[in-house]
């Protein structure tokens, strides 16, 4: 499909663009048809972005699943979320008829997320609207900035190319960190939650011993850096967040939280100092609570998912060793 696709809406987006007009934006389509909270959290720096670069904007989302909703459920700006079912030839009928509803509408903007998406680039063309753009690789967003294969910086450069392109002020400023726009209430009730686990008033460092595939820890090596930062954080609480599966690879070793609620969970990440785990949903989720966040990188590229912003920093583990990680927790607790 990728190959079937790849070539979908080769440009034509500066063949659209009329000179002697500025283009009005009040209609944004965001194809990102994918259900993982990760990639979910990813597109909250565009979305931001583009409600700070026109805050009556309507924004919808193209997306799978039944998690969106949750996810963007303080962004005001977000009009209506179109789900497509997770498991599509279960629901052909409700599939089919997803894919037809964006036909209804029309949009100043369509964006595709992920220039490897299949799925992506056929909605984003399927779509009404002149100005489509597919998130293919740009040589000129390349050379300016450093950090362009960041899978939630990337949409941002793209953004605003394509809007200087149609006649709007070119955007120099620090993209926008990933976040859940958790609620006073929200975070309140998390700081209560925390209270209940920890009992007393030393800060906490929260970790993450979970991840998918090859991205996950073992046991010996969780067990090893657990044990370390008990020595060196005496001072501090430690706890452990826990996966659905509720699973842990330290054995259940320090207090646990457990949660099916990702508002719930990034609430409670909110009021700890640091979090610690592998690249993750619940590391973007981390980032997302806006809580500095270190991630461990072993298998996937840390500049494609790094957590950025809030002092928060990537560890790629097999090219530094646990003094190094040490080191690199230290230099966030003396910021805090």
């Amino acid at each position: 499909m990728r190959g079937i696709t790849r070539n979908v809406g080769a440009s034509n987006f500066e063949r659209n663009i009329n000179p002697n007009t500025k283009v009005e934006i009040k209609r944004v389509l965001i194809c990102r048809p994918n259900q993982r909270l990760g990639n979910l959290l990813l597109i909250t720096p565009l979305i931001q972005e583009i409600t700070a670069t026109f805050p009556d904007c309507k924004i919808d989302l193209f997306v799978k699943g039944t998690l969106a909703p949750i996810v963007f459920v303080n962004y005001k700006n977000i009009n209506q979320i179109i789900e497509l079912p997770k498991k599509p030839f279960k629901d052909i009928v409700k599939y089919s008829k997803v894919w037809l509803s964006l036909k209804k509408e029309n949009y100043d903007l369509v964006i595709n997320i992920d220039k490897n998406s299949s799925s992506g680039r056929l909605s984003a063309q399927f779509a009404n609207s002149n100005y489509k753009f597919f998130g293919d690789e740009n040589l000129e967003i390349q050379s300016k900035h450093k950090d362009h294969e960041h899978l939630a910086k990337y949409p941002v450069y793209d953004f605003r190319y394509h809007l200087a392109k149609l006649g709007y002020e070119e955007i120099n400023k620090p993209v926008p960190s990933l976040n859940l726009k958790l609620s006073p209430t929200e975070i309140a009730n998390g700081k209560i939650k925390l209270k209940e686990i920890v009992t007393n008033d030393k800060k906490t460092i929260c970790i993450f011993t979970f991840a998918t595939g090859d991205k996950c820890y073992s046991e010996l090596w969780w067990e090893t850096f657990y044990e370390r930062l008990t020595k060196e954080y005496s001072d501090y609480n430690i706890i452990e967040i826990l996966p659905i599966e509720n699973i842990s690879k330290i054995g259940f070793k320090a207090p646990t939280f457990y949660s099916k609620d990702v508002r719930e969970m990034g609430s409670l990440m909110a009021n700890v100092t640091v979090f610690i785990g592998a690249d993750s949903g619940i590391m973007h989720l981390a980032s997302a609570s806006l809580t500095p966040t270190i991630g461990l990188f072993s298998v996937t590229n840390k500049s494609v998912y790094e957590p950025y912003n809030n002092n928060s920093v990537a560890i790629d583990t097999t090219k530094s060793d646990i003094d190094k990680w040490i080191k690199v927790i230290d230099e966030i607790l003396i910021k805090d």
